[in-house]
Formats: C-alpha cells, sequence, structure tokens
C-alpha cells in the first residue's frame, strides 16, 4: 500500500488479512484509527516511513518485531517489547518512547535526529541490544550501564550535549564508541584499560585538554585501530600516551595545540597507516616516521614545517598533503614511491623547485603546486582590487578513489565574472571529469544566447545532459556551479550571484556571519517531485531510490531514468552586498558531514581561502566521511558601491566577437590570478571506461568554427576596400586605443591572426582545473584530434600569442577596377583558421626590422615583452594578455595514458594552418605584402614605433 494519498489508517481493515509485513511507505497518513489488538496479532512488521504522523501508538501490534517510522512528525511513541527486535524511529520529533513491557529481544535501535534529552530507563533491562544510535538529540548525560553492557558493541552518542561520560567501565564489549560534537573535557581515566574489544574511538569536536592512558606499564593490551580526536584542546603532553596504542592505524589529531611530535614516541606507532596533523603549531615532521613501514597517508597541512619530511621513502606511500606551510626546497629518493598518487605542495610562497624535481615528480598522478608569480602591467593593476579570491581542495576516498571535481576560473569572460563548481560522481570518475572540463565552456556560450540569469544557468545543464553521451547513460554525478557576474551595460551596477545546482552538491553563503543556503536537494521528499516521479510510473524502492539506482530526482547523466529523473537545476540568485563574507561549493560527503552553519563557522576566521577549503574536507574526514571531497571557498570584498572593478582607468575592453555563438574577449584586469595551479598526470586507462564519453565533445565548436570562417571571409572582402577614413580598433591588449591612429594600419598577417583569436578566444589562465584529466578536444579514442589543438601528455595547451605591426599608412592607391581587384596597404583581417596550435610561432621579426626610415636600422628583440620562451617553441608572456586563448603550466611532458590522452606533440613547423579552400587567397595576399614592405616608405613615426614581435 506504497505510495499511495492515504490520509487516515483505518486497522479494522487488517483483521481479515493474515498479513505480516504492513508497507504504508510514502502516503499522507496522520492518523490511525484503532482497532483490538487480539485482531492483529499476525502483524510482525510495520513501516510507516514518510508520512505526516505525529503520534504513534504501536502497542496495538502485540507481536511486533520490526518498527519503520523515519521521517515523521512523532512526538510519543508506544510500543509492547515483548517481541520486538528492532526500531528505526530516526528523523522524528521524539520526546518521549514508552516501551513496556520491556524489550528483552531487541538489538538494534535507532532514535537519532530527535528531541530526547535522556536515553529510557526501560533500556537497561535490553540485553540482547548491540547497535544504539542516539545521535543529534539533547542528552546532557548516559546512564551508568552503558559500559557495563555484555552485549552493546556499538554506540552512536555524537552532536549531543554530553560534558561527561560515564566513570564505570567494567570490561565492555563495545567496539565502536562514537562520542563527537558535545563538550567533553574529559575521558573516563579507565577507558582504555578496561576497554579491551574498543577499535574505533571518535571524540572529534569537543574540549578535551588531555586524554587517559592505555596502560599502567610499559606492555599493553589496547586493540585500539582508529583514533579521531581532532578539534580540541590536545596540547603536546597528550602526544606520550598515545603511544601505548601500537595497533593503531589511523591517527587524526589535526586542529589541536600540538607544537612537537617527539621522534621517540612516533617510532612507536609501527603500525600507522594513515596520520592527520594538519592544523597545529608543528615545524617538522619526526625522521622516525619512516618505522611506520604501512603508512600511506600522510596530511600536515596548516602548520608551520619548513623541512621535507623523508615520507618518500616509504615504499606504500600514496597521499602527501604538506599545502599552507612554510617548505622552501624538497629533497626526494632517486626512485618515488610506485603508488604515490596525490602530492599537494601548494600554499608554501618560498618554495623552489628546480627542473630536476619537476621531472621526477612528474608520474604523479595528481601534483598540486603554485603558479609562479605574475607582473601585471600597468593598466591592470589600475583596474582596481579584487572583489573574489578563492582556494579549493579534493581527497580521495577510502579506496584512494578520486570520484570528484572542482572548477574554479577567476576571470571567466572578463574581470568582471568568476565561475566556480563542484562535481561528485559519488562512485564513478568519468562524469565528474567531464562536467569539469566541458561546462565552463558552455555556460560562456549560453551567455551570449540568453539574457535571463535562470535560462542561461538552465541551458547550461540541460545541453551538457546532451554532451554526456554514453558516459551519462547509465552514470551520474551532482553538480553546483556559483557565477558572479557584472552587468557591463551598468557601468554602477552591483554584482549578481547566480547559484545553480543538481544532486547532493550544495553552496551556501556567509551573509553577516549566518549561512544562507544556495541550492536545493531534490528528492522524493518534495512533494512537487514526488508526483513527478510517480506521475512517469517510477519506481521508489524501499532506501526511497528512484528504480534502485538514485535517491535524487534531479542529477547529470542517467539517462535511463527520463523522465523520472531530469539534469534540470535548481537556480538562485542574489545580489552581492558588503555583508557576504563568502561562500562554500561542497561533494556530497562534505555536507553530509558538516551541516551548512558548522561549516560556515568553522571557516569564518581562515584568512586564507586555501587553507580554510582544506579545513573542511579535514574535519569532514574526522567526523566519519568516507567518501571523496571536494570544497570550494570563495572569499569576497564588495564595497558599498558594489563597483570595486568599475574604474575610469581601467583597460579598454577589446571590440565583440563576430558572429553568433562566439566567445568574447576576456580581461583579467583587476583580478589576481588563481591562487594554485596543478601539474597532474592522467589516471590510468584502466580507471576509465572505454565506452564512457564518446560523445563528450560537441560537434558545436566546429560549426561555429565554419560560422565563423563565412563570417570573416565576407569581412575580408569588405576590408579590401579601401577606406582612409576608417579608424581602426585597437587589435591587442597591449596597445591601448590611443596609441592607434587614423594613419596608422595593423600588418595584414598579424591584423587578420588577431581578429581570428579574438572570436575564438576561449578561457584565460587563471582557469585552475582541480583533475588530473584535461580536455584536449577528442571525443573518443578512437577519433581523429581536432586541427591546432595538440597536448603535451596531460595538459592540453591551446594558445596564441601574437602581437600586432602598425605600419605608416601610405596615400591611398586609386581604386582598382573591378575586374582585376588588388589588396590596398590598409588591407583588413585576412581568413586565417583561428585554431593555432600551442607550437605555432609567427616570427617576422625581420620583415619587421626591414620597415621603417630608409637607411635607418631598427633593432627589435627576439623575445615577447617579459615573456619566457617554452620548450617548444612558443613564447608566453608573463602578463595576462587578451590574446591568450589558454595557457598550460610549463611543465615537463606528460607520460601518456588516460581516457583524455592526445597525440604526441608535433614538431612546432613555425608556420600558419590554413584551410585548403583559402590557400591561394592567402598566397597572393602574403606576396602583395612583401611587395609593399620592400618598397622604402617614408615614415613620420620614430624608429622604436614598432611592437616587439613573437
Amino acid at each position: 500500500m506504497a505510495g499511495n494519498r492515504l490520509q487516515s489508517l483505518t486497522l479494522q481493515a487488517f483483521r481479515l488479512l493474515p498479513v505480516k509485513y504492513i508497507d504504508l511507505r510514502l502516503n499522507q497518513i496522520s492518523s490511525i484509527v484503532p482497532d483490538e489488538p487480539d485482531f492483529l496479532r499476525h502483524v510482525t512488521q510495520l513501516d510507516v516511513r514518510d508520512n505526516r504522523l505525529s503520534e504513534l501508538d504501536a502497542s496495538l501490534f502485540p507481536r511486533l518485531e520490526v518498527l519503520h517510522c523515519q521521517r515523521n512528525r512523532i512526538g510519543h511513541l508506544r510500543l509492547r517489547g515483548c517481541t520486538l527486535k528492532a526500531l528505526h524511529a530516526s528523523n522524528n520529533e521524539l520526546h518521549e518512547l514508552e516501551v513496556s513491557p520491556a524489550a528483552s529481544n531487541l538489538t538494534y535501535m535507532d532514535v537519532s535526529r530527535n528531541r530526547l534529552d535522556a536515553l529510557p530507563d526501560w533500556l537497561s533491562d535490553s540485553k540482547k541490544l548491540e547497535v544504539l544510535d542516539v545521535s543529534h538529540n539533547c542528552i546532557s548525560e548516559l546512564p551508568q550501564w552503558l559500559f557495563c553492557s555484555s552485549s552493546l558493541r556499538k554506540v552512536l552518542a555524537g552532536h549531543n550535549r554530553l560534558q561527561r561520560l560515564p566513570d564505570r567501565v567494567d570490561r565492555p564489549v563495545v567496539e565502536v564508541l562514537d562520542v563527537q560534537h558535545n563538550q567533553l573535557v574529559e575521558l573516563p581515566c579507565n577507558l582504555f584499560l578496561k576497554s579491551d574489544s574498543l577499535r574505533c574511538l571518535n571524540a572529534s569536536a569537543n574540549k578535551l585538554e588531555s586524554l587517559p592512558p592505555s596502560s599502567l606499564s610499559e606492555e599493553s593490551s589496547s586493540i585500539l585501530q582508529e583514533l579521531y580526536l581532532t578539534n580540541n584542546h590536545l596540547t603536546d603532553k597528550c602526544v606520550p600516551l598515545l603511544t601505548g596504542h601500537s595497533h593503531l592505524r589511523i591517527l587524526h589529531i589535526a586542529y589541536n595545540h600540538l607544537q612537537t611530535f617527539p621522534a621517540s614516541k612516533m617510532a612507536k606507532l609501527e603500525e600507522l597507516e594513515e596520520v592527520d596533523l594538519s592544523g597545529n603549531r608543528l615545524k617538522a615532521v619526526p625522521t622516525t616516521i619512516l618505522n611506520c613501514r604501512r603508512m600511506h597517508t600522510l596530511i600536515a597541512h596548516s602548520n608551520a614545517i619548513e623541512v621535507f619530511p623523508e615520507v618518500m621513502q616509504l615504499m606504500d606511500m600514496k597521499c602527501v598533503d604538506l599545502s599552507c606551510n612554510e617548505l622552501m626546497e624538497i629533497t626526494l629518493p632517486e626512485n618515488l614511491p610506485p603508488k604515490l598518487q596525490e602530492l599537494d605542495l601548494t600554499g608554501n610562497p618560498r618554495l623552489n623547485l628546480d627542473h630536476k624535481t619537476l621531472e621526477q615528480l612528474n608520474n604523479i598522478r595528481c601534483f598540486r603546486i603554485d603558479p609562479p608569480p605574475t607582473s601585471f602591467s600597468a593598466s591592470e593593476a589600475a583596474a582596481g582590487p579584487a572583489v573574489w579570491s578563492h582556494g579549493y581542495t579534493e581527497a580521495s576516498g577510502v579506496k584512494n578513489k578520486l570520484c570528484v571535481a572542482a572548477l574554479s576560473v577567476s576571470s571567466f569572460c572578463g574581470s568582471r565574472e568568476a565561475l566556480y563548481g563542484v562535481f561528485d560522481g559519488d562512485r564513478n570518475v568519468e562524469v565528474p571529469y567531464l562536467l569539469q572540463c566541458t561546462m565552463n565552456d558552455i555556460l560562456a556560450e549560453e551567455l551570449h544566447r540568453t539574457k535571463s540569469e535562470e535560462d542561461y544557468m538552465t541551458n547550461t545543464f540541460l545541453v551538457m545532459q546532451r554532451k554526456l553521451g554514453t558516459a551519462g547513460q547509465k552514470l551520474g554525478g551532482s553538480a553546483v556551479l556559483c557565477h558572479i557576474r557584472h552587468d557591463p551595460t551598468d557601468p554602477t551596477g552591483c554584482f549578481t550571484l547566480t547559484a545553480a545546482n543538481v544532486g547532493k552538491c550544495q553552496a551556501v553563503l556567509c551573509r553577516d556571519g549566518k549561512a544562507l543556503p544556495l541550492s536545493l536537494l531534490h528528492n522524493i521528499g518534495l512533494e512537487e517531485e514526488y508526483s513527478r516521479v510517480r506521475q512517469h510510473k517510477a519506481i521508489i524502492t524501499e532506501d526511497n531510490k528512484v528504480n534502485g539506482v538514485t535517491d535524487s530526482t534531479r542529477i547529470m547523466g542517467y539517462s535511463f531514468l527520463y523522465p523520472a529523473v531530469l539534469p534540470r537545476p535548481y537556480v538562485h540568485t542574489l545580489t552581492l552586498t558588503p555583508r557576504d563574507e563568502f561562500f562554500i561549493l561542497g561533494s556530497r560527503g562534505l555536507f553530509e558531514a558538516l551541516d551548512p552553519d558548522e561549516a560556515v563557522e568553522a571557516v569564518r576566521k581562515v584568512p586564507d581561502a586555501l587553507a580554510a577549503a582544506k579545513k573542511l574536507c579535514t574535519l569532514a574526514q574526522a567526523y566519519g566521511c568516507t567518501d571523496s571531497l571536494s570544497a570550494v571557498v570563495v572569499q569576497l570584498s564588495v564595497a558599498e558601491d558594489c563597483c570595486c572593478c568599475c574604474c575610469s582607468s581601467a583597460a579598454p575592453q577589446p571590440p565583440p566577437s563576430p558572429g553568433p555563438g562566439l566567445y568574447p574577449p576576456s580581461s583579467s584586469a583587476g583580478v589576481p590570478p588563481s591562487s594554485c595551479s596543478e601539474i597532474s598526470s592522467e589516471v590510468s586507462a584502466s580507471e576509465m571506461s572505454s565506452e564512457v564519453g564518446s560523445t563528450a565533445s560537441s560537434d558545436e565548436p566546429q560549426i561555429l568554427l565554419q560560422e565563423a570562417h563565412l563570417h570573416l571571409h565576407q569581412q575580408t572582402h569588405q576590408a579590401l576596400q579601401p577606406n582612409p577614413n576608417t579608424r581602426l580598433l585597437p587589435c591587442c591588449s597591449l596597445h591601448p586605443a590611443s596609441s592607434v591612429t587614423p594613419g596608422a594600419t595593423s600588418c595584414t598577417v598579424a591584423t587578420s591572426i588577431m581578429a581570428v583569436a579574438s572570436s575564438f578566444q576561449r578561457q584565460l589562465s587563471s582557469a585552475t582545473f582541480s583533475s588530473a584529466l584535461s580536455d584536449n578536444g577528442l571525443d573518443s579514442e578512437d577519433e581523429e584530434p581536432i586541427a591546432g589543438v595538440f597536448s603535451n601528455g596531460s595538459r592540453v595547451e591551446v594558445e596564441a600569442d601574437i602581437h600586432c605591426l602598425h605600419l605608416l599608412q601610405p596615400p591611398p592607391p586609386p581604386p582598382p577596377p573591378p575586374s582585376t581587384p588588388e589588396a590596398p596597404e590598409e588591407a583588413g583581417p585576412i581568413d586565417l583558421v583561428a585554431e593555432m596550435s600551442a607550437s605555432a610561432t609567427v616570427n617576422i621579426s625581420q620583415q619587421a626590422e626591414k620597415v621603417g626610415n630608409p637607411g635607418t636600422t631598427t633593432e627589435v628583440p627576439s623575445k615577447t615583452l617579459g615573456g619566457k620562451r617554452r620548450g617548444n617553441g612558443s613564447v608566453a608572456p608573463q602578463e595576462r594578455s587578451h590574446n591568450l586563448i589558454e595557457v598550460a603550466a610549463d611543465e615537463p611532458s606528460k607520460k601518456s595514458g588516460g581516457y583524455f590522452t592526445a597525440p604526441a606533440q608535433p614538431d612546432p613547423d613555425d608556420q600558419f594552418i590554413i584551410p585548403p579552400e583559402l590557400e591561394e587567397e592567402v598566397k597572393e595576399i602574403m606576396k602583395q605584402h612583401q611587395q609593399e614592405q620592400q618598397r622604402p616608405t617614408k615614415s613620420d613615426q620614430p624608429t622604436d614605433y614598432y611592437d616587439t614581435p613573437l
């Protein structure tokens, strides 16, 4: 009878039905009409989950064994305990629980997330109770018999108001004890001495200042394997007390007041596999960590560590996180651990790595390090202070499988926009990586197609659903995007924040120190979602999942569940004010371990965004999260007038892109580069499904390219007509509009390149992708790569760095006859393909030296101003240029492997890629241009007027 619209339950209807199991889930039952208990003796299981009950008298079922009444409004529950074995009553408003007679056969009891202020007295007579969950209540004291029970094996009492635990500990058989998020100052002094079976203790988020001893002698009988003490007040005096737990495998002691960890004490913890020392005041990791031969995870961020530990000599090492420290150099052995997958060194401003070290770290799947400092030009520095800064982090789950991805673009489609996102694939890695590589491009395109905030965000998710291809048929993932934008037509307007989410990824804004949710979780708990799912004949299983697959009714992927499951997001738009301090984007696991209020409070006083994101993930892991985690923290600094970036001295915006659907030129003025970048190898092919993402790259870019060819082709023929009164727009961000006079034109080749480059400009180098994969333009492994897109094995480089040459305009020649048109000297942009390889560099310095005053030799530098020549022949300027399409980090070449692997990068030929149909026309124009250069031309400009060539 589940999934109907019953509002009242009449028990007389079950008199003549000899059923044992009654399923009344997902109804609207608010009242029950009782009947004589003798007529209901055959019922042993009752399920009334997800109804509207405010009171339940289950004593009418005298032989009831299992009761499910979660997610109701029950305040008073009455039961018969003669045959009761399991009670599931979480997510209610219980303040009174009455069972008579005593439940002597009760083995499982879950009354979490209620309003109980004490455990019921009858519970002491339940001699078979094994699991007790009373978390998220208002309990201030636990009964004395709790640690004397001979049957209780798991006690979950976190998120209460406990100030102390029972002092009486008499050989309990408790294996798991969770007392996190209470007000405990100390633990029972004999807790470890007499708890012979205790394997896992979580006492995080308390006020502990000391720990009980593990033994009274050098020998200890402790079998404790997991100890979580994060977010307490522990000092160095507690470290010696840990050595008695010789079987300890996992130790989380982050965010305490530790200043040292003696090497002699670490040496005794030989079975340690995972240790988290983050958020303390440590200056070094003990060298005796080499005694821990099984160590695979070391997390010690947010300390003051100056010396890189010798953990690289441990062959089982998989993850090392030493971010936000004071490292200056690292020393590596000749051979790195073969299982090493993650190394995070971001947030160490004084760290200097040579090329040999970078080459040695090349094989690590995920290697993060700060980017080199970027010098801004005068015009960019004058654009005003930054309004936002961000930090992000990721953490693998228990199986060392990273199923999350983060997206951070601090300068998105201009200096007044930013885009941040978090994607969670639950147990698959394909969908989050595809979302990360593609979603920002789709959103940039939709910004030009729609004007409404809700429409362009909604369209972005719907288009992305189609681009998932085969990956989105049987796989799915949650996603959340936050887009900061400023109306370019209103210079005095305010910044707006648009958030959109599907699935369980969420965003929360801190306004006036309070958490303001920006997301909505779509599940069958929402009446409109439940009605829609039922309308499409979908099956809702007992765990509230649609067809037993997902409990989210709106999520990316899972196309085979359409139309019951949709990718349409929840969109929320608000105006940013000076009261807004920061906002957080988090994956599913983050907000399952931390509620929004706690997350905001935890990082509100952390000045650095990267350290704040790190802290969120560390706290989530200490509080019990075992899944992959991702967090993005964006700190805001909005002025009173809401226009910090609106400055009269800001750099001029380049001309708009021609053609429909093309990306606008981006400006990075006023926004610093992202706080961290990543040099990452690719995930092994064994982790990526061969059938996934065959349509990850859409065919739309090729269509847009054809449209751009046609548009530029028409512009070329129009520009061939002489027009001496035409004032040319600036074609390079390094040349302000004031330097372009009506008498000066751009070089034909350089101008055409700039026109094309500005039309197809992608995201700037400030876009930091946190996963190990990046899109190289391949639809699948068996298709040909897109022309002009090359990869060095792990990071795609699509770069155009072309500077303009301004030549003096000679007197216009007489117009040629229509039958034989010739290109005048002020010819407009020629028609060239927009996709240029990062390795292709135009060297026209020799031609530039020949142009100028007769008999005058102009010395032109061989490098770009402030730039650095790459190993592949291209030049990447240090300043942020509008001509930059997409720049990868200057890093050693990565080994091939993974889903997005591109062909090996070809040697640069220093030539353009010209479409065959335009080859003759380009040759003719180039020939005419060379003839014009050979002619002596009088110039009124100084000899150093020419810009620096590549």
